[in-house]
């Protein structure tokens, strides 16, 4: 699958993983400095990004036209 702008799936997975990876890691320091609405946001992004990864590792479903 191709994303609008081009991207292969692969590429795009890969990129929300990166970004949920960083996310955590960020979230983690923010909570060590009690930044906690900093790590809430950042706990936030980290789950969207998971969530994309998700969506682009799925399969394509083919929604068949109705006669």
């Amino acid at each position: 699958m191709t994303s609008e702008n081009g991207r292969t799936s692969s590429e795009t997975r890969g990129a929300a993983l990166y970004i949920a990876s960083l996310a955590e890691e960020l979230a983690q320091l923010a909570k060590s400095h009690d930044l906690d609405a900093l790590a809430y946001i950042l706990d936030m992004a980290r789950l969207e990004a998971d969530q994309i990864s998700r969506r682009w590792s799925a399969p394509a479903r083919h929604n068949p036209e109705p006669s």
